[in-house]
């Protein structure tokens, strides 16, 4: 069976209408010494049945958390999502629809948007926010573009406990329009307050804060707020939408911006995305919040309908007045973090934060009591905590894979000073035998 449909003939037609005689001179600008020559050495030619059966063997070689228990977390979750999730996306007005322009015929989508928002503002306590960002790291950088545009400085003071992904898209979106970017340092596992206030000053636009940070630390967000508003700079607030079940929401300690990762409401790990970033502020930032933003309104009949109330950026807006490059949203994981919120409800995501909590909390007492380990920190925590490691962490990781056990994330990946740190993670999936099992596993191998 060919897999190429264009013929000979097809080919030949191309090559005409734009006006060349052949493949070789079609490429001629490319200089004939970075050109390939020779045999690709590509396998024998398979029928389709035999296709089928080698991507099969091929796809079986990966793994699930379906099949490893799964203490891994570092910004994505192996959260638990109700069936009704994928019965809503699966529905074709849904995730066939494209850039709903035109009101009239994109009813659907843009009331998701809109209930989305809506979730998000109860969630965060804000008064609006935007129909959803690429990713939280993504988001966190938007939101430093926003500050500066608002308060009109250019330094931006991000905490070294803020999610290394989101500092490195932050300090990327930073060097393309000129931006400071100064990172405040660490103590205990949080930020180091008497280091961060130095750092605070009046030329400062905010203070990007993660709570709870990547080390899964409650970070004392009421004092940072009072710093930054010292200096009539805005904060900034990154967390985790689950914690916000039990956890105070951004607006009662004074957040101006509130931004995260949006995948633990019911978007699968997926290899790492597609993800979505939400994103919500106080109202009097509205007009320089990026993305769009979907309203509700009457129409001359008096029906309620939706449109899109502000777009800041998109194609029929000139670049250099938009308030960001963000032109797409990601409606469809948006639309799975309405359902799931729906369907849990506030007294649901309160008792899966609380299962988190407590679950997180009884393997960290376990791995404490366990020869060779340590809590890395004494910071109160959420659903992550480091411990620190006599044995060489990569090794530990590797071991337990032979249990199917994802045991955790490597912290010196990204911060060298912590070489014997382990980041565990434990969500509400987690079950008492699974924890016990993990530690008599990691005692074996101690």
């Amino acid at each position: 069976m060919r897999y190429i449909p264009n013929t000979d003939k097809d080919r030949r037609e191309m090559l005409a209408a734009i006006g060349v005689d052949s493949l070789e001179e079609l490429f001629s600008d490319i200089p004939a010494e970075v050109r390939f020559r020779g045999d690709m050495k590509l396998p024998a030619a398979m029928s389709e049945h035999e296709v089928l059966w080698h991507l099969k063997e091929l796809s079986s070689k990966n793994a699930s958390v379906d099949e490893y228990t799964c203490f891994l977390g570092a910004g994505a979750y192996d959260h638990f999502i109700p069936s009704v999730v994928g019965h809503v996306l699966a529905r074709s007005e849904f995730y066939t629809a494209y850039t709903p322009y035109q009101p009239e015929v994109s009813q659907a989508v843009l009331q998701s948007i809109y209930e989305y928002q809506s979730l998000v503002c109860a969630l965060t306590g804000m008064d609006v926010a935007n129909a959803s960002m690429y990713d939280g790291a993504s988001a966190v950088a938007e939101a430093a573009l926003m500050a500066v545009s608002q308060t009109r400085r250019q330094r931006v003071v991000v905490c070294r406990s803020v999610h290394p992904e989101s500092r490195d898209v932050l300090k990327t979106y930073a060097a393309a329009v000129g931006l400071e970017i100064v990172e405040a340092p660490m103590k205990d596992g949080v930020t180091d307050l008497e280091a961060l206030e130095s750092l605070v000053t009046n030329d400062t636009a905010c203070v990007i804060a993660q709570h709870p940070n990547f080390f899964g630390n409650l970070e004392p967000v009421e004092e940072i707020a009072r710093m930054v508003r010292k200096v009539k700079g805005l904060m900034v607030a990154s967390v985790d939408p689950i914690s916000l079940g039990i956890l105070k929401p951004p607006a009662e300690y004074d957040a101006d911006i509130v931004v995260g990762e949006g995948q633990s409401l019911g978007n699968p790990l997926s290899f790492g995305g597609p993800y979505l970033g939400f994103f919500a502020a106080r109202e009097q930032f509205v007009r320089r919040m990026p993305g769009r933003i979907a309203g509700a309104t009457v129409d001359v009949h008096g029906k309620r309908g939706f449109v899109l109330t502000l777009q800041t950026r998109e194609q029929h807006i000139r670049r250099e007045r938009a308030t960001s490059n963000i032109c797409s949203n990601e409606a469809l994981n948006a639309l799975a973090a309405a359902v799931y919120l729906s369907t849990m409800g506030k007294k649901g995501i309160e008792q899966v934060a609380d299962l988190c909590l407590q679950k997180a909390h009884y393997l960290h007492d376990a791995l404490s009591r366990l020869e060779g380990f340590e809590p890395a920190f004494g910071a109160p925590f959420f659903k992550e905590f480091a411990v620190r490691c006599k044995l060489p962490v990569r090794d530990l990781i590797r071991g337990m894979l032979d249990h199917k056990i994802l045991a955790g994330y490597e912290v010196r990946q990204t911060y060298p000073e912590y070489p014997d740190l382990l980041l565990v993670c434990v969500t509400e999936k987690r079950t008492k035998r699974e924890m016990d099992y993990f530690v008599a596993r990691l005692e074996g191998l101690v």
